[in-house]
């Protein structure tokens, strides 16, 4: 089995920073394509942010200039900072993950989420 814990959630003032990571764990050959959506209340999950394992990086419109996605490929773990925040970011974060298993068949795994609450 495969597990995505996410940490680093919380509440922010406009304008404050902070940084969510995600590390998988278990039954890992390797970790692929690895993200972060978002979903506010009442709306859908949207993407955020994702990163392959060779370092490209893809950003919603929204986030660009004012979020950094990275990964660590020997901890198989995702990080975003998120700088310059704004109250429209409020939402639960989850993390996505593409992972080759060690029978090397590929499944997508989803974090618990995290709150992000950024007040005004």
């Amino acid at each position: 089995q495969v597990q995505l814990v996410e940490s680093g959630g919380g509440l922010v003032q406009t304008g404050g920073s902070l940084r969510l990571s995600c590390a998988a764990s278990g039954s890992i050959f390797s970790a692929n394509a690895m993200g972060w959506y978002r979903q506010a209340p009442g709306q859908q999950r949207e993407l955020v942010a994702a990163i392959t394992s060779g370092g490209s990086t893809n950003y919603a419109d929204s986030v660009k200039g004012r979020f950094t996605i990275s990964r660590d490929n020997a901890k198989n773990t995702v990080y975003l900072q998120m700088n310059s925040l704004k109250p429209e970011d409020t939402a639960v974060y989850y993390c996505h993950a593409e992972i080759t298993r060690r029978n090397y068949v590929k499944y997508d795994y989803w974090g618990q989420g995290t709150q992000v609450t950024v007040s005004s």
